[in-house]
């Protein structure tokens, strides 16, 4: 059961962002379009700090109260590497 869970932590985020997206990889294009290569920041964001880029896509464009949105998702990041 703890490797379910342990999975769960590992696998949940990163394919909740990549089903996201697939579902609707525009705004995810246009949340990471600021970056020179949108797709290259996204996939580091996939592979390095899924939860951090799953906030940051869903809260898109960040105004006032979604930076403690964003803010969560850094510290479920840190969260899961600890």
């Amino acid at each position: 059961m703890c490797c379910f869970f342990a999975a769960l932590v590992f696998f949940g985020p990163r394919l909740g962002f990549l089903i996201y997206w697939l579902i609707a990889p525009v705004r995810v294009n246009a949340a990471f379009a600021t970056f020179n290569l949108p797709w290259l920041v996204g996939l580091a964001g996939l592979i390095f700090a899924p939860w951090t880029a799953l906030m940051y896509v869903l809260i898109f464009p960040l105004n006032g109260f979604d930076w403690v949105w964003l803010g969560f998702g850094i510290m479920a990041d840190v969260a899961s590497y600890i």
